[in-house]
């Protein structure tokens, strides 16, 4: 026996206030976060998905966040040499919008700074604002290596971005062109197919009388865009399509510009939309384009860049926004008589996901890159499972975009961001590391999509293109958990990077998180304001809280429903672990302990329990976690801790430590230790802060952080332990309902007793025998095989025993018999009612769905009740 270091006591209540920044700076002094790249030990390694330096903490950022860490403090326990690497992104339209709203209210724009000076100043908002998010996620416990800590735009990712952009131009993946873009009129820059979200839109289409140039007739054309036909340069029809074969090669007059175009045939046109005639504008819708490609028909751009009608519009249309031209073009059609019909029509319309505007497809020179020959390994490389995806469901949506993929548009009229390094002088282009040598060089003004530094995130972050000593330990990462949303945006585009540039997968496995929705359903939105903010769910219900109820609410790749409410789960459960170690400590200070492994043959059945018990959730815990199923994981914790050390081993405990000097109350409090000891390490990747204050409370050796995750103890297993505890709960569980059922309160002593079926289940229950009576509490407990009830009695049947409750002398069982004859008429009445509801058609006709449902649960309810009396009455002898 031995004793253990006399440690503080527990304050009464937890506060997580208190605790959890004096916890957080102990870390960070301990340097409990920091990944060694020489250690000798097998690594484990995260990138964070770097949230934006405009952001602030989400409960989307919470969820993902808090999984990431449950991983990373779980290896890092097992052993691993861990790197979870943080670090922002620039996020150039969202930083660049911020920033000029910001000169706005000053009176100022970025044209009259100039390009240098507003950079400047987007560079000291990012010094003073960026890195909120940053000290938002150490709030949340977040145990990243925080030394290592990166930023898009830093001087080492900025040197790689410029590396892959020649290595690829010179490689001929890179190219510059004509081509017709996503536009967003209000960001003044070209987005990415993947950044533009299509909204079901309710609009209208217009149908328009095209006059035929010899006046001989027309052709009707259908549109949702009215105001592009400004323009039109041709008009198609599909080749098999018999309404128009004489009209193709003729000339159309385009109403209000009047100028003449072609008719044209082509397969794209589809005869059964509309009239089977379709308007074609070549500048200012994707399909188009490729139709003017293949027909050399000319491109007549009819907006700028900010979506106004400019000049080669006709002149009284110049100046007018696109969406009041539209109805200017409407009217003018309808007055002048060319306006055939116009229905209501709903179809997808794109908006820009930064700032929810209408997308304007628009025809200007872009770079971009050629995705094709990146695409294809890439795909394969998920497909030959050498990265899996958590859920699997995922593979089937990459590989159907890998499939379909186009070329990348990657440069951004902006001037935040990544400058893209070419000049040029005339016809000529230079691409390189810096400006080429002579007079009348002028650098490229457009910078590269935010994405284009995100892609390398797994290597330049790591130090790449240099072979640094981070780069050869820590690369290829583990495993990356992300939002399924950006599938495309960045985890495609970082498997293409890392086997372009690297030659080896970014990561092995990508676990996709599900989205943050509240009760209803609804996806969490400061538009809907039903998103929280998680600081003040923190600042009331502790980090832990929150990190608990998230993980226990999120099943592998499905959506979280939240609410504030159910945060009291996480704040109850901590409230429990701090009691129960309360509790211990007062048990266990400064008294005699015994290690339960030296002392296992002499063990009670309810150590041997709890101990065999423990194991299992070891097992649980550690298996679950394997496969990203964090919410089993949270459920097997808080099963064990709540129900079985907590509502049982605790209550036995206190039977066994009646005789405080007792080796049995010694053996005890060993198991007391050794089965808290392990279930805060099993908790501390989930409420990481209150597991610490306990540990360091109790003296032991060492922090939480850095301690062993506990491995299964083989001698400890017992499934016979667990089976008879089983029994003997169930039987203590229906004693107390027995009591609970006649309505006899805690004060009044009964007497029980338990009836086995066969000898062997009476011997094993005989030793339990004042165990179980102090759990019951007030009793006398009897196990007798051979018992004959003198007359009817209340009783219950359990797991091959009987249970009898005695009540001579304790009741007057004529009073009793009356009392629940009148129970059971006052249930039957109400029963008859509600079924008599249920019956009546016109009931059922008129009452609202969620009313007829309450009706149908209280008819079960009342009919349980109603038999659950009569049993009563029958065994009262009525």
């Amino acid at each position: 026996m031995n004793k253990p270091r006399q440690p503080t006591d527990l304050p009464p209540r937890y506060s997580p206030a208190e605790v959890e920044e004096r916890i957080y700076r102990l870390w960070l002094e301990r340097d409990s976060f920091s990944a060694h790249p020489d250690s000798g030990k097998k690594p484990y390694v995260i990138v964070i998905p770097p949230p934006n330096i405009t952001g602030i903490l989400t409960m989307g950022h919470v969820l993902n966040n808090t999984l990431q860490d449950i991983l990373v403090r779980w290896q890092r326990m097992k052993g691993r040499e861990v790197l979870w690497l943080p670090g922002t992104d620039h996020a150039g339209i969202a930083t660049q919008n911020v920033v000029e709203q910001e000169l706005r209210r000053q009176g100022l724009d970025r044209e009259a700074l100039g390009r240098e000076k507003f950079v400047e100043r987007v560079w000291k908002w990012k010094d003073k604002y960026g890195g909120t998010i940053i000290k938002q996620l150490k709030r949340l416990g977040c145990s990243c290596d925080w030394s290592r800590e990166r930023f898009t735009l830093d001087r080492g990712l900025s040197r790689a971005v410029e590396e892959v952009f020649i290595r690829l131009y010179e490689k001929g993946l890179i190219y510059r062109g004509l081509y017709l873009v996503n536009w967003c009129p209000r960001c003044h820059t070209a987005v990415s197919d993947e950044e533009v979200e299509h909204e079901e839109v309710r609009g209208f289409l217009w149908r328009i009388k095209y006059p035929l140039a010899s006046g001989q007739g027309e052709v009707v054309v259908a549109t949702t865009r009215p105001e592009t036909m400004l323009g039109d340069t041709a008009v198609a029809v599909n080749p098999a399509d018999q309404r128009y074969r004489s009209l193709v090669g003729q000339e159309l007059i385009l109403p209000l510009a009047e100028r003449p175009i072609p008719v044209i045939a082509d397969r794209y046109v589809d005869s059964a939309f509309g009239t089977g005639a379709v308007k074609v504008t070549p500048a200012h819708d994707p399909n188009d384009f490729l139709i003017g490609r293949r027909h050399g028909l000319p491109s007549l751009t009819v907006m700028d860049t900010s979506g106004t009608m400019n000049e080669n519009a006709p002149k009284e249309f110049v100046g007018l926004d696109r969406f009041h031209a539209r109805e200017k073009v409407v009217e003018r059609l309808r007055s002048g008589g060319l306006l055939a019909g116009v229905e209501p029509h709903v179809h997808m319309v794109g908006h820009c996901y930064r700032c929810r505007t209408v997308i304007e497809p628009y025809l200007s020179e872009q770079w971009f890159v050629k995705t094709k020959p990146l695409a294809e390994p890439a795909r394969e490389a998920v497909l030959d499972g050498r990265i899996k995806f958590y859920p699997r469901r995922w593979v089937k949506v990459y590989r159907h975009w890998m499939d379909n993929i186009r070329d990348w548009c990657i440069s951004r009229q902006l001037w935040w961001g990544h400058r893209i390094p070419a000049w040029y002088r005339g016809e000529e282009v230079h691409v390189g590391r810096s400006a080429p040598e002579g007079e009348g060089w002028r650098r490229d003004e457009d910078v590269l999509d935010t994405w284009f530094s995100s892609w390398l995130w797994p290597f330049s972050t790591l130090g790449w293109p240099d072979e640094t000593e981070d780069l050869k330990a820590f690369y290829p990462t583990t495993a990356l958990v992300t939002a399924p949303d950006i599938i495309f945006f960045w985890v495609a585009r970082m498997i293409m990077a890392g086997l372009e540039f690297r030659g080896e997968v970014p990561f092995r496995e990508v676990y996709f998180t599900g989205i943050i929705r509240d009760l209803e359903g609804r996806k969490m939105s400061k538009s809907l304001g039903n998103s929280p903010d998680p600081l003040d769910v923190i600042g009331e219900f502790g980090a832990d809280a929150l990190r608990f109820t998230i993980a226990r609410l999120a099943p592998i790749g499905q959506d979280v429903y939240y609410s504030n409410a159910i945060c009291e789960l996480g704040r109850n459960f901590a409230n429990k672990i701090w009691n129960a170690s309360r509790y211990i400590r007062t048990v266990t200070a400064g008294a005699e302990t015994a290690d339960p492994e030296a002392e296992l043959p002499r063990l009670t059945l309810d150590d041997r329990n709890i101990l065999s018990l423990l194991q299992r959730t070891v097992r649980q815990v550690d298996g679950s976690l394997r496969r990203y199923h964090f919410n089993d994981a949270a459920l097997s914790l808080y099963d064990f801790f709540w129900h079985h050390f907590c509502d049982r081993y605790l209550e036995a405990s206190k039977f066994q430590l009646a005789d405080e000097k007792s080796a049995r109350a010694a053996r005890t409090r060993g198991v007391l230790l050794e089965a808290l000891a392990a279930s805060l390490r099993l908790l501390h990747p989930f409420m990481p802060f209150i597991t610490e204050e306990i540990g360091r409370i109790f003296g032991w050796e060492g922090l939480m952080v850095g301690a062993d995750f506990p491995r299964l103890k083989r001698a400890f297993v017992s499934e016979p332990a667990e089976t008879l505890a089983g029994t003997k709960y169930a039987l203590v569980s229906a004693a107390r309902t027995l009591r609970k059922d006649y309505g006899l309160t805690a004060s009044r002593r009964l007497s029980f007793v338990f009836q086995p079926e066969d000898a062997e289940l009476a011997a094993t229950l005989g030793p339990e025998r004042e165990s179980m009576a102090a759990l019951i509490r007030n009793c006398d407990c009897e196990i007798d095989g051979g018992y004959i009830p003198p007359g009817p009695l209340p009783s219950t049947l359990v797991d091959r025993c009987k249970v009898f409750m005695p009540l001579e002398g304790v009741i007057d069982f004529a009073q009793e018999r009356n009392r629940y004859l009148k129970k059971l008429e006052k249930t039957e009445k109400a029963l008859a009612q509600v079924s008599a509801r249920l019956r009546d058609a016109g009931f059922m006709a008129k009452a609202p769905a969620e009313v007829r449902e309450k009706s149908r649960v209280q008819e079960e309810e009342l009919a349980r009740e109603a038999e659950k009396i009569k049993t009563i009455l029958s065994q009262l002898g009525a």
